[in-house]
């Protein structure tokens, strides 16, 4: 398998983790001088990003099936890539080293998406950018008599997204409460994490903490935050974009909406480039998209990272596509066929972009979702508008896959708008256009 020379065509054939008609338009506007891409199916949405039940795919099935499509592919396969979380973000490094294709090696990965080991590397090269952390074993006989930190602090599994399983401890009493569900569910990313942490040479010290381990943390979440993105390539680390986060809700814990460019002060974005450039060295990432979240604290100046992604954000294709004129897909594919990322720069049709999270903060049947004549009149109106609708008539809010413990998202809006008001007054139009009926009940335990 690998690279097959190709020099008399220039189509290049690559496998996508998780195509769907939504991300296969974003990765179809990439054009690129002398250059065509094939983008194939290596799994489909339902079955790798919502498969039934949550069941994922074992890492062994996942290399099986990548290499019978390849063997049986009539022509060479030049790169693998994704742009989801688990398991994608962790089965594509694999697929790409098991077949010879590029991609970043494992154990930057591994410390990357195993937290606990991302923390203990922070600690050790930016010391001054994190707060304090440890593990807690969730199936320990008394959690509680491991806790060192002081409450309140958050704890998620080593390895989630969407903040799936994530709490805010203020107290005892809530670390009990949570423990339950958080004992049911951790399997559902723990699995797919350990799978993959068998195939790297773990230290010692991390060896014994896997995917069935919780990191509890210090609040570091004061202040603004924002998320860069970025590569490495050759030694070099590059930072393409700076995305801020804007966050609502209970403990401030939900995403409202993304929103690119930055408004931070540039002085703060440079100090947060520079230490992505540290971390990322530092832990020895190397032809690979990430993304890295940080927090800026105005009143004390101090910057903090949350946490570090072996993936670009799928959530900030369009955004990028709007402001910079490409989806920032094109870095991860650049890289899949073992090239340096060409990007560009503020050459898109708008100047401000944001990604907006339509949540509800109580539990209700949904009775009404927009139609797809809605959503079309609505993009006859705002041609840039990329409108996904995440929830079904006739079910619960409850019922939705992979929630944040605090909300319930049901739809994701894409716009682009001059200036930030434009963007807003454009959203709640939308939002109205929509028009979404859920009535307040909460669904009743059989």
């Amino acid at each position: 398998m690998g690279m097959h020379s190709s020099a008399e065509k220039s189509v290049s054939n690559v496998f996508v983790m998780g195509l769907d008609r939504f991300h296969q338009d974003l990765l179809e506007t990439i054009e690129d001088e002398g250059s065509d891409y094939q983008f194939l199916t290596l799994y489909k949405t339902s079955e790798i990003v919502h498969p039934p039940d949550l069941e994922y795919p074992s890492m062994e099935e996942m290399c099986e099936h990548a290499g019978r499509l390849f063997r049986n592919f009539p022509d060479s396969v030049d790169g693998v890539m994704g742009y989801w979380d688990l398991p994608t973000s962790l089965a594509v490094p694999l697929i790409a080293r098991t077949y010879g294709l590029p991609g970043p090696p494992l154990e930057a990965v591994a410390r990357c998406e195993h937290k606990y080991w991302s923390r203990l590397e922070q600690a050790a090269i930016a010391p001054e950018l994190i707060g304090r952390f440890q593990v807690i074993n969730p199936f320990d006989s008394d959690p509680l008599a491991t806790v060192e930190l002081d409450y309140p602090f958050w704890i998620k599994p080593i390895k989630s997204h969407s903040s799936f399983l994530g709490y805010y401890i203020d107290r005892p009493e809530t670390l009990l409460a949570h423990l339950p569900r958080i004992r049911e569910k951790i399997g559902i990313m723990g699995r797919p994490m350990n799978e993959f942490l068998a195939h790297v040479d773990l230290p010692d010290e991390i060896a014994e903490i896997d995917g069935y381990h919780c990191i509890a943390e210090e609040l570091v979440s004061q202040g603004e935050q924002c998320t860069l993105e970025g590569y490495g390539w050759k030694g070099e680390i590059t930072v393409f974009g700076v995305v801020d986060s804007i966050r609502a809700g209970l403990y401030n814990s939900s995403f409202s909406r993304y929103q690119y460019p930055s408004r931070l002060p540039e002085t703060v974005q440079q100090r947060m480039i520079e230490a992505t450039r540290r971390l990322m060295l530092g832990i020895g990432y190397e032809g690979g998209a990430f993304n890295i979240e940080f927090y800026w604290d105005p009143d004390s100046d101090r910057i903090r990272v949350l946490e570090i992604n072996a993936r670009i954000s799928k959530s900030h294709s369009p955004l990028f596509l709007m402001v910079d004129g490409a989806t920032n897909q094109k870095v991860p594919l650049h890289l899949a066929l073992g090239r340096k990322p060409d990007f560009p720069h503020r050459q898109g049709e708008f100047d401000l972009a944001a990604k907006f999270m339509l949540r509800y903060f109580e539990d209700g049947l949904i009775e009404h979702v927009p139609t797809r004549e809605d959503v079309e009149k609505i993009q006859q109106l705002y041609p840039e508008a990329r409108i996904r609708i995440l929830a079904t008539q006739g079910t619960h809010l409850s019922d939705l896959d992979l929630q944040d413990s605090y909300s319930f998202e049901v739809a994701e809006v894409f716009l682009g708008g001059s200036n930030e008001q434009e963007l807003l007054t454009k959203y709640q139009d939308v939002i109205e256009r929509l028009g979404f009926r859920i009535s307040p009940q909460r669904k009743v335990a059989r």
